[in-house]
């Protein structure tokens, strides 16, 4: 987990990276691949990367502070993830679905009442966002700032007297 202001810049956007490149995947698979090109997929990553590192960097800290007053066991550091993403994912996907659905009623537009999509469009974006976050996003992630970002403790050298 990160340690700093820096570490968690760092690590936000891992995580934005892998979770708009899952949910822009998954997403598009729904509504299919008839009008997918690489340029527009591009461009819809970059903007939807944008917009969603803007929005867990709004979320993250009420998410946080949301996580540390559950009643559980904080000395280990994985209930306090868990505690986290159970925080977060519900926020983070209430507030990109309508994003979503802005997108789709761009795109291909929407049938219906938008009340009864946005209630359909967060009901399939959790599904996969929640266990893509704890079982893949959020390990990866992890994995990454403490390998390329953290510095690994080091043993001082003994000054020679």
């Amino acid at each position: 987990m990160p340690s700093n202001k820096k570490e968690g810049i760092i690590f936000g956007l891992f995580m934005c990276f892998g979770m708009v490149l899952i949910m822009s995947v998954y997403n598009t698979a729904l509504h299919g691949f008839s009008s997918f090109t690489v340029g527009s997929a591009v461009i819809q990553f970059v903007i939807t990367f944008i917009i969603a590192f803007i929005v867990e960097s709004i979320v993250e800290p009420k998410a946080r502070k949301m996580a540390l007053s559950l009643p559980y066991d904080k000395s280990k550091e994985i209930n306090f993830i868990v505690a986290l993403a159970f925080c977060m994912v519900p926020l983070m996907v209430l507030i990109m679905s309508v994003y979503g659905l802005i997108l789709t009623a761009l795109m291909i537009g929407i049938e219906g009442s938008i009340f009864t999509a946005y209630l359909k469009t967060v009901g399939l974006n959790f599904i996969v966002a929640f266990p893509a976050q704890l079982l893949i996003v959020g390990p990866i992630s992890r994995w990454l700032l403490t390998k390329y970002v953290k510095p690994s403790p080091q043993l001082k050298p003994e000054l020679n007297k």
